[in-house]
């Protein structure tokens, strides 16, 4: 089991954070900051840059924390809730992927979710710390606030404005 848990974390939160990195760079195919910032103007979100930097600094530090498995239930409620905004922004083309739906973001939420549940396992920062096992009321916070967390982002956040009968998003300025 450790073993499989240890697979799990590497790989979610590696992906998570890889994530990130290409919203504020232009490593690992990322368009830079500039690029960020534009995506989310593009997706209907104020704040510009700021919301950029705090999405990718999000994900990059909830995705490396979980990948070491240190405070997992803290990096996978951040995990979460990154990833349930970029669900958000995808929900209206479906859930497969090959369409730009949001099966890749629900993965990780279920990813990130099945972490805080289970713990990290033995392999972990946490298990070193002594910090494990995690109270269940811990890991069941952390799955709940996380996804609310970012559904909360998504309302405070996203500008919609209707324009010649279709949904159109407006476009936010720095």
């Amino acid at each position: 089991m450790d073993t499989g848990l240890l697979v799990l974390r590497l790989v979610a939160g590696l992906l998570i954070a890889g994530h990130g990195v290409q919203k504020i760079s232009f490593r690992l195919g990322g368009n830079g900051l500039a690029g960020g910032t534009e995506e989310f103007r593009h997706d209907g979100f104020r704040g510009g840059r700021l919301t950029a930097l705090a999405a990718g600094g999000s994900q990059i530090g909830a995705g490396l924390f979980l990948a070491a498995g240190l405070l997992t239930p803290a990096a996978a409620m951040a995990a979460m809730g990154v990833m349930t905004v970029a669900g958000t922004v995808k929900w209206h083309n479906g859930l497969w992927v090959q369409n730009d739906g949001y099966e890749y973001p629900m993965v990780l939420v279920v990813a990130s979710a099945v972490l805080a549940l289970t713990g990290p396992g033995r392999w972990s920062a946490d298990h070193a710390l002594g910090l494990t096992p995690w109270p269940l009321w811990v890991s069941v916070v952390a799955i709940v606030v996380g996804p609310v967390s970012g559904l909360l982002t998504r309302v405070l956040l996203h500008r919609p404005s209707v324009k010649e009968g279709t949904t159109q998003y407006a476009q936010a300025a720095d």
